[in-house]
């Protein structure tokens, strides 16, 4: 193929994925979602392919299911590491079982998918795709990208990763003839706990599009009008987003801060422990928990609320914080996250560091002129952090190995 530009013909791409909107539990589809319109944009025919039959609406590229699901196992939500899982008397290798059979039998469904559907190479994202896509690359010879959004050593903070997940990130990885990670922290990662090569990993950062958004009234605006200040936690309730340093940073808010309330959106296996620890802290009376929110309602809360709190304890990259800036919502991120990397107009502190956590977060309540520059800022970077650009360095990899 003569090559112009990033493309002067159109390339054919069979894509994995686990889930895609509406069916989603979290940034993974999201993600790949906003790529692959992206892509499409730039003449790239996309071939995406799911593990079982859901309704999607995806008119620029051509989806299909693998329907692997007929013997009653869920799969989904995507996975997520259950932190009580470890804490139990189980052995640390037994694996998630659901998830597993479903990635091996979604493997067992790429010969006839391969068969049916030309593709210059394969894309596959996340673990549950990687058997599938290590198969496809087999029996077509075409080369495998693998891209990693998130690792079980992010979603266990590092504490006893799951050896089966392990194992399969790691025959992925080393399988693939390139890696995509989301971030240099998770390239890194990489690197360092599978073994791969850094020259074969290339970063390519998540984006947001659509960041002039529609003002909506206000939730909770009762307290709003009372001069109570909003402080939102937005993501699943599992060991990796941190939800337990979230509920400390705000016992220590509410030492200095009186008219403050703390919103938790989002479900997951320590919701019941981040409860516990709310009621054992005497907080009950400044939390709510929302459960799962999308569309209208969250982006009401991300508008509603005075700042958007990311304790995560490894954050791959963290679209959340984009979502929160588009909505004009000032951001406190981790500093082990990925979206830290490129926002620079955002709040800042170690996962575990709570008191500089609350200090900042109280800093911000005390300094209007501090809220509206980060603020402004923050929503000026914006501009340059986008699906587009994810997709013309996606379309370099490509070209890495293909032309």
């Amino acid at each position: 193929m003569a090559v112009h530009g990033f493309l002067t013909m159109s390339l054919n791409v069979l894509m994995l994925g686990w889930e895609y909107p509406p069916h989603n539990s979290g940034g993974l589809g999201e993600a790949c979602q906003g790529l692959t319109q992206a892509l499409a944009q730039k003449d790239v025919h996309i071939t995406f392919v799911l593990p079982k039959k859901v309704d999607v609406y995806a008119p620029h590229m051509n989806v299909v299911f693998a329907n692997i699901s007929d013997d009653g196992h869920s799969l989904y939500p995507a996975y997520t590491t259950n932190a009580s899982y470890w804490k139990s008397n189980m052995r640390v290798d037994e694996f998630p079982p659901d998830f597993v059979r479903g990635a091996m039998a979604f493997a067992d469904k790429i010969e006839g998918i391969a068969k049916k559907y030309k593709a210059d190479l394969v894309h596959s994202h996340d673990w549950m795709t990687f058997p599938a896509g290590v198969r496809f690359q087999s029996l077509s010879g075409k080369p495998l990208v693998t891209h990693i959004h998130s690792t079980e050593f992010d979603r266990t903070g590092g504490n006893f990763p799951n050896k089966f997940v392990y194992d399969i990130e790691k025959t992925g990885v080393r399988h693939s003839n390139r890696v995509i990670s989301v971030s240099g922290l998770t390239k890194n990662i990489v690197a360092r706990e599978y073994g791969v090569d850094l020259a074969k990993i290339d970063v390519v950062y998540n984006g947001i599009e659509n960041f002039e958004r529609q003002r909506l009234p206000y939730t909770l605006q009762s307290l709003k009008d009372m001069g109570y200040k909003i402080v939102l936690f937005l993501g699943r309730i599992t060991l990796q987003k941190g939800p337990e340093y979230f509920v400390r940073a705000a016992k220590r808010i509410v030492e200095y801060e009186e008219k403050v309330v703390f919103v938790v959106v989002g479900s997951g296996d320590m919701q019941g422990q981040m409860m516990e620890e709310v009621a054992s802290s005497g907080l009950m009376d400044r939390f709510f928990f929302t459960g799962f929110l999308r569309g209208k309602e969250k982006d009401q809360i991300y508008q509603s609320s005075d700042v958007y709190v990311m304790p995560s304890v490894s954050e791959p990259f963290g679209i959340t914080a984009l979502e929160a800036v588009s909505h004009g919502t000032c951001v406190l991120a981790s500093k082990q996250s990925g979206v830290s990397e490129v926002l620079t107009n955002i709040l800042k502190a170690d996962f575990w560091d709570t008191e500089e956590m609350s200090n900042k977060i109280i800093s911000l309540f005390r300094y209007p002129a501090m809220e509206i520059d980060l603020r402004q800022n923050s929503r000026e970077e914006l501009k340059n952090i986008n699906w587009e650009k994810a997709a013309e360095k996606t379309i370099s990899v490509y070209k890495q190995l293909l032309y």
